[in-house]
């Protein structure tokens, strides 16, 4: 667990099961609500991805994931969501700056995000790192497709 203080008290904490687990759901399901996931698709992404909570003054604020490398891409990917009215204080830079250097510790060969089309101050915040846009998708039955970049 670390406690981050330059962000004003936010504690960020693995979520690997239990209540973590459970914030780190509803925080996803909340920024992403076209692509909500189960608590059983949760509990396997947890099994081979690093999935973190924030919370601030014991309240889950955002949470992030880290993917490794795998058969599609070899780069890491890291995402980091917080949810709307806790954004614009430092939140998403602090998740996005352990995840980032968590994946530079898995894969030589880059590191990518998705962010949600429709999130525009999601797509604002990875292009201001120096993501750069490489295609866009949508997964089966969506209307809003996912954006995914790569940091260049």
């Amino acid at each position: 667990m670390d406690d981050l203080g330059k962000c004003g008290g936010l504690r960020v904490v693995p979520a690997v099961d239990g209540p973590e687990l459970a914030d780190w759901r509803a925080v996803h399901n909340a920024v992403i609500p076209t692509a909500p996931l189960s608590p059983a698709e949760v509990r396997e992404r947890a099994g081979r991805n690093r999935l973190e909570v924030a919370y601030l003054d014991g309240v889950a604020v955002g949470c992030s994931t880290v993917r490794p490398p795998d058969g599609e891409t070899p780069a890491a990917t890291v995402i980091a969501r917080i949810l709307p009215e806790h954004r614009r204080r430092g939140f998403g830079t602090a998740l996005y700056e352990r995840g980032l250097a968590h994946a530079r510790t898995l894969s030589d060969a880059g590191v990518e995000t998705v962010v949600l089309a429709s999130n525009g101050e999601g797509l604002r915040f990875a292009l201001a790192r120096g993501f750069t846009e490489v295609e866009r998708y949508l997964l089966p039955g969506d209307t809003v497709p996912f954006v995914a970049l790569r940091l260049g």
